[in-house]
């Protein structure tokens, strides 16, 4: 029997498949609603090709209330919503805030509306360390603790704070409003994962990021160099005040970060801890030269680079303090940044066009002979 039904919105995404992934392995049934307008379908595929089991799929925006209301009535078994559907460029959110705000926080209040309606108690939240903005304008809050002052400088990190306070909100006023009819309001529960940088890809090398417009993340970009798609990164800025004047961030493995989010789907169900927030962080900061050259490393050759101008709202450092999720949820990062930079590699050098080829032949039988050892 399984151990629940979740509901994934954007499960077809980067973040969202490792998640569906982790899901499926810990006995969860999933059901993914995802409008493909950044993923591809092939990732439920990969999915089960690596575990043995296929999500449910709804090709359904999350601004279509009406379509959502009909998999929430077709599926009412789910207990609990897993939200990453969201857009989620920083420079694009400057030049398209209209449209952000239009998504990511009209399409999350209509994912709770349905919530609300189909008697679905529990939310893991998808928000960002960018929530923080410039932390190091307060004394001791580098590495990041999640008490720091919230104050985003761009349109995206603004929607995830404006999220994160209309879910407290709404999971509050459920809480109360049940408390005062003298009704049982502990199953009223949000989860807000504050995290850091993704990169990775699955160890096997059939599962990884395959943005399908231009990426605008460090990783992923020098995954496009390395494989001669792109023909250099560009450093927005080398004048910050860190060892080698480039942005300090925390780099964490896409498969712990799929972990954390199971780790907290558990807590909610058991703990029943109200609204609660927690980074998702390695803890260890690394600068963007740093990053170039452990990826450089794993390729075996130098990947050119050209520094350009500082890129508005970034911030010099954004190091995770992960001690309240090491604690709480029982978990912590496993993968090391060069896992991470090994596991893109296998990734991009075997699949150099993502989900849009097949994967080749050596990877496929390398799983399928994996998954016969461990059946006997």
């Amino acid at each position: 029997m399984a151990v629940g039904t979740v509901l994934i919105t954007g499960g077809t995404g980067y973040i969202g498949s490792f998640t569906s992934l982790a899901l499926l392995e810990h006995g969860y049934n999933v059901i993914i609603v995802d409008s493909l307008y950044n993923s591809s379908k092939v990732s439920l595929d990969r999915i089960e090709l690596l575990c043995g089991k296929r999500p449910i799929f709804y090709q359904v925006d999350v601004t279509d209330e009406p379509a959502l209301e009909k998999v929430f009535e077709a599926h009412p078994d789910i207990d609990s919503v897993i939200h990453f559907a969201a857009l989620k460029a920083v420079g694009e959110s400057s030049e398209k805030p209209l449209e952000y705000y239009r998504v990511n926080v009209n399409g999350t209040i209509i994912l709770l509306r349905c919530m609300a309606k189909y008697s679905v108690p529990n939310i893991v939240f998808s928000s960002s360390a960018t929530v923080y903005g410039d932390a190091t304008k307060w004394e001791n809050m580098i590495p990041i603790p999640e008490n720091c002052p919230i104050g985003p400088t761009n349109p995206y990190g603004r929607t995830k704070s404006m999220i994160e306070s209309v879910i407290t909100d709404h999971v509050d006023a459920q809480r109360n409003n049940a408390k005062k009819a003298g009704q049982p309001y502990e199953q009223y529960n949000a989860a807000l994962l504050r995290y850091f940088n993704p990169g990775g890809a699955h160890p096997s090398g059939l599962m990884g990021e395959d943005p399908l417009g231009d990426p605008f993340n460090l990783l992923p970009i020098l995954g496009q160099v390395a494989t001669g798609q792109r023909e250099k990164l560009l450093v927005f800025g080398k004048d910050y005040d860190s060892r080698d004047g480039t942005c300090i961030r925390d780099y964490i493995h896409v498969v712990d970060l799929a972990n954390g989010h199971l780790a907290a789907l558990n807590h909610l169900r058991t703990t029943k801890p109200g609204v609660r927030s927690w980074n998702l962080g390695s803890g260890r900061g690394s600068t963007v030269f740093e990053m170039i050259k452990a990826f450089s490393t794993v390729v075996g050759r130098d990947l050119n680079y050209e520094v350009v101008d500082r890129r508005a709202g970034d911030v010099l450092d954004l190091t995770a303090d992960p001690r309240r999720a090491n604690a709480e949820l029982g978990w912590k990062t496993e993968l090391t940044l060069e896992n991470a930079c090994e596991h893109l590699w296998k990734w991009v050098s075997n699949n150099p066009r993502g989900y849009r080829q097949s994967p080749p032949a050596d990877l496929l039988e390398a799983v399928k002979a994996e998954k016969a050892e461990k059946k006997e």
